[in-house]
């Protein structure tokens, strides 16, 4: 469990810094752009993906192994 939080932490993370990248330096990378129900909202939600990263990493931390 702790190894599949941590890679979704690391995809979410992934994911939210390629979308500052892509509104920042308009290289076409990253999957937020290209959902188009985000249009306007792409800088929130790129935020969004690296805060839930993040909270999956810490997530992943705090999981017990059985």
């Amino acid at each position: 469990m702790k190894q599949l939080l941590e890679i979704l932490g690391f995809i979410a993370l992934l994911q939210g810094a390629l979308g500052l990248v892509h509104e920042f330096t308009d290289w076409h990378i990253g999957v937020v752009q290209r959902l188009g129900f985000l249009d306007g909202y792409e800088i929130y939600a790129s935020v969004v993906l690296i805060v839930a990263g993040l909270a999956l990493f810490a997530a992943g931390n705090s999981a017990q192994q059985p």
